[in-house]
């Protein structure tokens, strides 16, 4: 097993020393087809919280559905999102989503994969669906609205992830 030893880089974070011992580089042995194909092909399976808006705003018809637990939605959920856990997507989808009804799904963050196992789902019972990355935490902190099993929560925004106004 290597040895990880941290090592304060001059910004006062910290890096692997192991991370450091090979030369840096940004290059990518990928052709640019080949990264354009990955890219469409992310862009096409995923979408985020702002365009998740702005598609609400517009009006677009799809199903938000957050695929948290039952303690989690209520503690806070995307307005207008569906609360159907992705263990329950193969029973409940046909019964519940149409078919022909675009599906957007999201659970807790980034470091949360229950969102894509929500997609997989979805895929497999053949809707066409996205994965909002960020998920629900990118959602609350760019300060969309959130409703709780007690109301509507107070839209906060997080300056670091979204626009504060007046600044």
């Amino acid at each position: 097993m290597l040895a990880r030893t941290l090592v304060p880089m001059s910004d006062s974070t910290t890096t692997s020393h192991a991370a450091t011992t090979a030369a840096p580089t940004m290059a990518t042995s990928a052709s640019p087809e080949a990264l354009a194909a990955y890219f469409a092909t992310k862009l096409a399976s995923e979408t985020d919280a702002s365009d998740v808006r702005a598609a609400q705003k517009a009006g677009e018809d799809f199903a938000l559905v957050d695929v948290r637990s039952a303690e989690a939605y209520a503690q806070g959920h995307a307005v207008g999102a569906i609360h159907m856990p992705y263990r329950e997507i193969a029973e409940r989808a046909p019964r519940e989503i149409p078919l022909d009804r675009p599906v957007v799904v999201y659970c807790w963050s980034p470091g949360c994969n229950a969102g894509a196992k929500g997609a997989l789902e979805f895929a497999k019972l053949g809707y066409q669906v996205r994965e909002m990355i960020g998920g629900f935490e990118y959602w609350a902190r760019e300060g969309y609205a959130v409703d709780t099993a007690d109301g509507r929560a107070p839209r906060i925004v997080d300056a670091l992830v979204g626009t504060v106004a007046g600044r």
